[in-house]
């Protein structure tokens, strides 16, 4: 069949992760998958006060390896609520881990907090090389008040995940990270989603887990930025996950795509994970132009949907922890940088037409 030309599309952002409504395969989809009527099962799902007392429960037993802190010297949210972080490792590599940047994609949270549980009470030799290689920097609940509020964007509706632009920052917990971040300088990023209900192309399998990059690769961005080094290292991470996790369980992998019965990668340039890598200088903060490369895991369900169900949470909460682990220990040892960059075409993704942008 002869191919449709591949072109660039410029719409409004907001819609970009809210393309696939929960309901579309609802009744041919395998394995049964997060609730579809309606039924959402948020009451066991970590709160903000739950994180709280967990972060210090977790710094309590880790016998010093983890160090649990807000981060009000940078500022608090719109409601004056503080961004909790906490750190763990004494490696030279720094790796930033973020999670519910957006308030209805809850069970992120719960992968953060055990990642960090599991990191500092294992004593196997994979976690060992983690700690010693590496220093991780979590933000487990980036957006506490959407949170609270059950929402996609802050308290006033903004969309958190497209507020990183020269033009300056709407939301008060967006320029908070922002100046951690310009402090910190990590080497790479982590960012962890939730999305929409949809299929793993050609197949009727739900995809339960995508691996994305917010700038697309070979795309109209990433290949100029650090002379073509983070177009091939951020297909590298992505690749590495896909290949550990791939026979996991009812882990169905995809490439993130948005968009109907046409599919678009994306290559937006407000994501904060998109501006990590543009080296974002704003008001003088990151005056290096710091950068790094990022890549993002989406997880399927979200409670703004109503579709989390209590016996897929814990699958899809261990498939981020494992994510997150298998990474990390990738970028420890060095093994990412082994991967053959092409693998990422092996990932399963629908043929895409263009891309979504931004700009």
């Amino acid at each position: 069949m002869k191919r449709k030309p591949f072109y660039c599309v410029t719409v409004m952002i907001m819609i970009a992760c809210m393309m696939f409504t929960p309901t579309a395969f609802a009744e041919k989809t395998i394995p049964n998958g997060p609730s579809t009527n309606g039924n959402d099962t948020i009451s066991s799902i970590v709160t903000y006060e739950d994180m709280i007392k967990i972060l210090g429960d977790i710094e309590h037993t880790s016998k010093g390896k983890v160090n649990v802190f807000t981060l009000d010297d940078y500022g608090t949210t719109e409601k004056g609520r503080s961004i909790y972080a906490a750190t763990i490792g004494s490696g030279e590599t720094k790796v930033w881990v973020q999670a519910q940047i957006h308030g209805d994609e809850k069970l992120v949270t719960e992968a953060a907090l055990q990642l960090l549980k599991n990191l500092s009470k294992s004593k196997s030799s994979d976690v060992e090389t983690i700690l010693q290689e590496l220093t991780i920097y979590v933000i487990p609940m980036y957006n506490p008040d959407g949170s609270i509020a059950n929402t996609r964007g802050n308290i006033n509706g903004i969309d958190l995940n497209r507020d990183w632009t020269l033009g300056g920052f709407k939301g008060a917990e967006s320029l908070v990270v922002y100046k951690y971040w310009a402090d910190v300088k990590p080497d790479y990023a982590i960012d962890l989603h939730h999305q929409g209900f949809k299929t793993v192309a050609g197949t009727n399998e739900s995809t339960s887990f995508s691996l994305g990059i917010s700038l697309a690769p070979d795309g109209p961005t990433l290949p100029g930025i650090k002379d073509g080094s983070y177009n091939t290292v951020t297909k590298q991470m992505v690749s590495y996950v896909y290949e550990d996790l791939k026979d996991y369980g009812y882990t169905h992998i995809d490439r993130y795509q948005v968009g109907g019965d046409e599919k678009y990668f994306i290559d937006i340039k407000g994501g904060v994970v998109s501006a990590m890598m543009l080296g974002l200088n704003y008001d003088g903060i990151n005056p290096t132009k710091h950068s790094n490369p990022a890549i993002f895991f989406e997880t399927k369900g979200n409670s703004r949907d109503n579709s989390l169900g209590q016996k897929s949470n814990g699958y899809l909460t261990k498939q981020n922890y494992l994510g997150l682990k298998s990474i990390l220990y990738g970028l420890a040892s060095g093994e990412v940088f082994t991967v053959d960059e092409s693998r990422w075409y092996d990932i399963p993704a629908y043929d895409a037409v263009g891309y979504l942008t931004d700009y």
